[in-house]
């Protein structure tokens, strides 16, 4: 018997369901990681713009943590979730425009199943969360455009604006959306280059990044001159290729990346079965373009296998159409393996995480803990309550001044000690080093009072992230005594120790990071 539209809808909704009661666990049990308490910062101290990405994911986590009155794991990670639910409707909503319903149940079951747009931007709270909801948003409306030109308004066109402004203003390769979008119509339908409404909505889109503009202006681009020290780098490194194709392929799911592989193979098959051709080539413009620019990047700097995740969207559209015409089954047999793979993958963390936690890093007593990824979602909330405690003693015995701040060189740990540390004690944490080190925290410093002459501060070095005080702050203190180790040990294993070093008695106060 075949399956009906409305079965597919049901399942879609099943689908959605169970990913969120998954994610919702997840978070319980997991603590946020570097990066999650580093975009922290961006809703603590809202701005036009940050250092290092736009302002979308500060204004996400503000939503939905209720204007950060309700700060929990769960509630930072709640917009991340909800983004990506919603972008799994979209991507259904647009393989059912493409083909039919089954291609766009294909399509959101790959959307689901990717760890990078269901785990690492789709629970994860990341500029990537609301940006991928953006890009489908925006995806959705060039494939209607392209469909049923005779039925897409202007008021049509201001929302793709309007979508693919937003993706931008969560991470500025939402742009990219444009580029594929402009060569396409160049390459497949250059006579619309004439549409006036592609205009205004190209107009919209630079409206809503005027603020990103502005906030680089007042502080001399210093976005654009810190990302392009990252890709500016010379000689060839293939072993950074490697790198990057291969992440991406586990970021992906190693079984997903076949499926689209297997579809880009016989793509003369997928235009064929699309309801357009035409269309087919729009997603393929939205796509290979961008996964060869960073492919390029590779061989020349370090990358990041994420960057590249949302060409993918497109692509699992693609691979949604050829396998809803391969295969008869609800879910073709390489996907229930796609899921085994999550299934295992998830289990796996969770049960190394809290059940049977594993020294995966390294064991030498000055980097105890270093790559293993257990450390960064667990023990930051046992640090922070024993922390407490000896700040406590402290102050009882006199032996540190009142309010001592906590001061930190890196943005990681400083995003674990600002989130979970900090509110236990109402205590500050001061930046001091380098710009390109300490980021966002820069501008905190300047909302806070600093140092003063004579105040003791505290620095938390765990042995994960290894660091020496006294190379570090030794000139802004008159001395550094020796530290207190506070071990981390959970189900008999010691997965690091976290050093507590007091700093007694500033004489220096530290230059500003920031005119």
């Amino acid at each position: 018997m075949p399956v009906t539209p409305v079965v597919y809808q049901k399942k879609l909704w099943w689908l959605i369901g169970i990913s969120i009661v998954v994610k919702l666990v997840l978070s319980y049990f997991l603590e946020l990681g570097n990066d999650e308490v580093y975009y922290y910062t961006y809703a603590l101290q809202p701005d036009w713009n940050h250092f290092d990405h736009p302002p979308m994911v500060g204004w996400l986590i503000r939503i939905f943590t209720f204007n950060l009155h309700w700060l929990s794991a769960v509630s930072m990670r709640l917009g991340s979730i909800f983004c990506a639910a919603i972008a799994t409707i979209v991507i259904f909503e647009s393989g059912t425009i493409l083909k039919n319903e089954k291609a766009g149940w294909i399509a959101a079951l790959l959307y689901t199943l990717s760890i990078y747009t269901s785990i690492i931007a789709g629970l994860f709270i990341m500029p990537d969360s609301p940006q991928l909801l953006f890009f489908t948003l925006s995806i959705y409306f060039m494939l209607s455009w392209v469909i049923k030109p005779h039925i897409f308004t202007m008021f049509d066109w201001v929302l793709l604006g309007l979508f693919i402004g937003l993706a931008t203003l969560s991470k500025v390769h939402g742009l990219y959306l444009w580029v594929g979008f402009g060569l396409f119509i160049i390459f497949n339908q250059v006579e619309n280059l004439k549409e006036k409404n592609g205009y205004i909505a190209i107009l919209v889109t630079l409206i809503c990044i005027i603020p990103i503009v502005y906030w680089n202006y007042q502080n001399d681009f210093i976005t654009y001159r810190f990302h392009s020290k990252r890709i500016m780098h010379t000689g060839i490194s293939f072993s950074n290729f490697i790198t990057q194709v291969g992440g991406e392929f586990f970021y992906q799911n190693p079984l997903v990346y076949i499926a689209i592989l297997i579809s880009l193979f016989r793509i003369h098959k997928v235009r064929y079965q699309a309801k357009s051709a035409k269309a087919v080539n729009l997603l393929l413009w939205l796509s290979i373009p961008l996964i060869l620019f960073f492919w390029t990047i590779s061989l020349f700097n370090a990358t990041l296998p994420h960057w590249t995740g949302p060409a993918f969207i497109s692509l699992f559209l693609i691979a949604g159409v050829y396998w809803s015409s391969y295969s008869r089954k609800l879910i073709p047999v390489l996907l229930k393996w796609a899921i085994g793979f999550m299934a295992v993958l998830i289990l796996g963390f969770v049960g190394i995480v809290k059940v049977f936690p594993k020294q995966l890093g390294s064991e030498k007593i000055e980097n105890l803990g270093e790559y293993n990824p257990i450390n960064d979602v667990t023990g930051w909330a046992y640090l922070s309550k024993a922390f407490k405690d000896i700040v406590q003693k402290d102050l009882a015995t006199g032996r540190m001044s009142v309010h001592a701040p906590i001061v930190v060189h890196k943005w990681f740990p400083g995003g674990h000690l600002l989130f979970y540390t900090a509110p236990l004690l109402q205590t500050r944490i001061i930046a001091i080093g380098a710009l390109e080190d300490v980021h966002k925290f820069a501008w905190l410093n300047k909302t806070q009072e600093g140092l003063k002459i004579g105040e003791d501060a505290y620095c938390i070095v765990p042995s994960s992230l290894p660091a020496n005080p006294s190379l570090l702050y030794g000139e802004y203190f008159t001395s550094i005594e020796k530290p207190d180790t506070i071990p981390y040990i959970t189900k008999g294993v010691l997965l690091r120790n976290f050093y507590v070093y007091r700093l007694k008695a500033c004489k220096k106060i530290p230059a500003p990071i920031l005119p």
